[in-house]
């Protein structure tokens, strides 16, 4: 069972890796968290997958005053996601049309949500940036989406100050993401229990 759940786990956040790159190749703007790192890119030099990572590092020792404890699925968050995010933009060319860059950044909005609602149906810990929505709900008493739309804005305005894109694709991403997630979190989680009892 654990072994299912740890496979389900690396694929949804390969999935995850493998969306956010079809976004950055549609250049038609990234969800909050990569506008920041591609903003981070355009000033450093180093790539998108190695400041997600990074990043997640840091976001991870955020939890420490707010008393968060990091699983196995966050670790795995942090590494998986970074990696596959720079293999996969290794791999996939530019794409000059536009209707390859629509086409692109639907299908990288879509498996964003397939694949968050992998990692997260799997149950083995959270992402770096949900725990830290977690960790300020619980010390502030803030709502998750009070606490996800604060943290997002601050790094979404210095991602574009520093130059990251932001387009319709980061508006399609808002709206989509969390009705994404929810629609395919069930399947996943249904499946466990489906598992457990055979």
């Amino acid at each position: 069972m654990r072994s299912k759940r740890f496979i389900q786990l690396i694929l949804g956040l390969s999935v995850f890796g493998l969306g956010a790159a079809l976004m950055v190749r549609a250049h038609l703007g990234l969800d909050p968290w990569n506008v920041f790192h591609q903003g981070l890119s355009s000033l450093t030099g180093l790539s998108l997958g190695f400041l997600s990572i990074l990043s997640g590092v840091v976001v991870m020792l955020l939890w420490i005053p707010l008393r968060q404890k990091p699983g196995v699925g966050t670790i795995l968050n942090i590494l998986v996601i970074g990696l596959t995010l720079d293999l996969f933009l290794w791999l996939i060319p530019e794409f000059e049309t536009w209707p390859a860059r629509i086409i692109a950044l639907g299908c990288g909005v879509l498996l964003t949500g397939i694949g968050s609602a992998a990692y997260i149906g799997a149950g083995m810990g959270t992402g770096p940036r949900d725990g830290l929505m977690i960790g300020l709900n619980r010390k502030f008493g803030w709502s998750i989406r009070l606490s996800r739309m604060l943290v997002e804005l601050v790094v979404l305005a210095i991602g574009w100050i520093l130059g990251g894109v932001v387009g319709v694709g980061t508006v399609l991403f808002a709206l989509a993401i969390g009705p994404l997630v929810q629609f395919f979190l069930p399947p996943f989680q249904k499946w466990w229990l489906l598992s457990a009892r055979s």
